[in-house]
C-alpha cells in the first residue's frame, strides 16, 4: 500500500535550513543534490512505512508512534496516519537528538 507523504511545517523548515547551511559551507549545487536525496530517502518509506525503527530517544520517553529512516547522517522522524505518512523531523544524526526530539514531541 503507497502512503501519501507529507511534510509538517517543522520539517520543511529543518530541509530550509539543512539546505542553507550546506549551500553557505559548501556549495549551493551541493545543497540541491543533498536537498535531492533526502527527499528521496523521505519518499522511500512511502510504500513500506511501517519498517522504519521507532527512535531510542522517543522509545526511552515511552513513545512508540513515530518511526524513522535514514540518508545519513540525515535522520527523518515519521509518522503513519491512515494511508498519509506525515514527516515531522529532519536533523543531523550528529545533534543531541534526545533534546531536539523531546522539545519537538513534548512540547509540541
Amino acid at each position: 500500500m503507497a502512503f501519501e507523504v507529507l511534510l509538517t511545517d517543522a520539517a520543511v523548515g529543518d530541509l530550509e535550513e539543512i539546505a542553507g547551511w550546506i549551500a553557505e559551507n559548501d556549495a549551493p549545487a551541493r545543497a540541491a543534490h543533498g536537498v535531492d536525496r533526502i527527499e528521496a530517502a523521505i519518499a522511500a518509506p512511502a510504500r513500506f512505512a511501517n519498517r522504519g525503527v521507532h527512535p531510542a530517544e522517543l522509545l526511552a520517553l515511552g513513545i512508540r508512534e513515530y518511526r524513522e529512516t535514514a540518508f545519513k547522517p540525515y535522520r527523518i522522524v515519521y509518522r503513519v496516519t491512515g494511508k498519509r505518512l506525515y514527516v515531522y523531523l529532519i536533523a543531523d544524526g550528529r545533534r543531541d537528538l534526545q533534546s531536539l526530539l523531546a522539545r519537538r514531541f513534548l512540547q509540541g
